[in-house]
């Protein structure tokens, strides 16, 4: 489990649009800082590497130097971290509030046919 610091990290770089689209383009494979630039003609390259920077401090993007390039790796121990700490808590409530609710519904369907059964029987048995 990484340290309170560390998700508030996580946290603030997942926390821009821009950040969010430019780990969308790493899912793909690692790029290089200009690959990813060029992605956001609206936005200067000095602009996209001051996210990527924020996304490096968040350990969300490891850049490794290859040759003049310098190519960004996704990195997605961190958000699995985030998963883990958030999401996976209250995944076995929510799975256990859903398994709960199914069951009443079909033990109500099961009521509603039952009910629909002894009415047919009342009204199509002998008559006095």
């Amino acid at each position: 489990m990484a340290p309170a610091d560390d998700l508030d990290a996580v946290f603030r770089a997942l926390a821009h649009p821009v950040r969010r689209r430019l780990l969308d383009l790493l899912k793909g494979g690692a790029l290089s800082t200009g690959d990813l630039a060029a992605a956001f003609p609206e936005y200067s390259r000095f602009a996209i590497m001051q996210h990527l920077g924020v996304l490096e401090e968040a350990r969300l993007v490891i850049p490794a130097k290859e040759g003049r390039a310098v190519l960004n790796h996704l990195n997605a121990a961190p958000l699995r971290e985030v998963y883990e700490r958030w999401a996976g808590t209250f995944e076995g409530h929510w799975a256990e509030a859903l398994v709960a609710l199914k069951r009443g519904l079909e033990r109500s369907d099961e009521d509603k046919a039952a009910a629909r059964s002894r009415r047919a029987k009342t009204k199509g048995g002998p008559r006095a």
